[in-house]
């Protein structure tokens, strides 16, 4: 399990960020990596979806519009709400305790929240995640890598500061496969800035 602390100060955090992110456009780059996650759920003819880590539910309700049975789950209590004045259904629940059954989905959309998981919590998650997916589900991953860091990110403008973990691309790739069958894993060039990540890492795993 994730320690107390964090998930309690990545919730205070995320909090008080809410209205902020509900108002921000979304970049460019994510729209793209939402659509083609899209077309290839569509292409298999998937109809649910599990987003963790949804925030104020802006992906959720993208694939809410398109056709999929969607549930949003989210740390903070007030991104939670956003969601459902969205009309989405929608959890205040952690990604270290997936409240569903088993085989309950056929996909699972996580953009940029397990990167804040302790490295040695994050198999345990991962086996969380395949077991809510059903046969041959479909598990988008993207997270910001490229350096190898766990902790307190001093240089973060939320407050309070949030515990982040980045890999090296053979890493994560390698902590992945244990769980999952690798479909795509493909880099999107960013600029964090010195000594911070250095590209996005977006991952298509299948049950």
């Amino acid at each position: 399990m994730i320690p107390q602390d964090i998930k309690k100060n990545l919730s205070k955090a995320y909090d008080r960020q809410s209205k902020q992110r509900n108002q921000s456009r979304t970049q460019d780059w994510k729209i793209k990596e939402r659509g083609a996650f899209l077309e290839k759920l569509k292409n298999e003819k998937k109809h649910s979806l599990l987003e963790i880590g949804s925030g104020p539910g802006k992906d959720s309700l993208f694939f809410s519009q398109e056709g999929f049975n969607v549930q949003a789950t989210d740390l903070s209590e007030d991104m939670v709400q956003l969601c459902r004045e969205k009309g989405l259904k929608a959890d205040v629940m952690s990604f270290d305790d997936l409240q569903f059954p088993e085989s309950s989905f056929d996909a699972v959309w996580a953009l940029n929240c397990l990167l804040h998981v302790p490295k040695e919590n994050l198999p345990e998650i991962l086996r969380g995640i395949r077991s809510v997916l059903k046969k041959d589900g479909l598990f988008y991953l993207g997270v910001y890598g490229g350096i190898n860091h766990e902790g307190i990110w001093q240089k973060d403008f939320h407050e309070p500061k949030r515990f982040f973990s980045f890999y090296e691309d053979e890493i994560l790739e390698s902590i992945l496969k244990r769980e999952f069958k690798l479909e795509a894993f493909h880099k999107i060039p960013i600029e964090e800035g010195e000594d911070g990540p250095t590209h996005f890492q977006g991952v298509i795993l299948r049950k």
